[in-house]
């Protein structure tokens, strides 16, 4: 038995936001399995899905992003669950827009949902999969960055992203998080060009995307 949780904020006024993109891949992986009804459970919705013979929670914690962990902790301790049966996808602002990394552990990172999560079940033993979301434009505040839409040119980059990790989550779930890192995380030198151009990107868009 697995948790796949999705971190983001509940309501339709953040449906479509950075922070975000946990909600949005966890929601793909639904469809993907063919999931159950989404149901209310320890402050969450809860689809319930299988792949291969792993039973598999899909978790959308709806306690706001800052207290994930009060969804997700008691959520472990009832189905008497490892942390290392859980998995949570979440932004990361230190990667360009629609890159992808899996880690198998590890802090935070600054990102307060994971603060949640950590303080909640007490190890960094879960794995990660992390959803580039980019840094914020000259002028624009963490919290604005985050609760904004995608631009028209990421948005595309994040469903792109989001088929990517279909897959990979699979193959976290049945094969183990180091086969998938192994498969899916990207290598560092293509990683390295794809911030640079990004970058390069970003800094010829400012004056133009700067918020008015």
């Amino acid at each position: 038995m697995k948790i796949i949780a999705g971190l983001g904020n509940p309501g339709t006024e953040y449906a479509h936001t950075k922070h975000n993109v946990g909600f949005m891949l966890v929601d793909a992986l639904a469809a993907h399995l063919n999931a159950g009804a989404w149901k209310e459970d320890f402050s969450s919705l809860i689809a319930e899905a299988r792949i291969g013979g792993e039973k598999i929670f899909l978790v959308k914690p709806m306690t706001y992003m800052n207290n994930s962990g009060e969804a997700l902790g008691p959520m472990l301790s009832y189905y008497k669950l490892d942390t290392d049966d859980l998995i949570v996808a979440h932004d990361d602002m230190d990667i360009p827009a629609g890159t992808v990394r899996i880690r198998k552990k590890g802090g935070s990172g600054g990102h307060n949902g994971i603060k949640s999560i950590l303080a909640h079940i007490g190890s960094e033993d879960f794995s990660r999969v992390r959803i580039g979301i980019g840094r914020p434009l000259p002028g624009w505040s963490v919290i604005n960055h985050v609760l904004a839409p995608f631009s028209s040119e990421d948005a595309v980059r994040i469903r792109e992203a989001i088929g990517y990790l279909t897959p990979a989550v699979e193959c976290i779930a049945v094969d183990g998080v180091d086969l998938a890192m192994n498969r899916y995380n990207p290598q560092k030198k293509k990683m390295k060009k794809q911030e640079g151009i990004h970058e390069a990107r970003q800094d010829s868009n400012a004056p133009a995307d700067a918020p008015q």
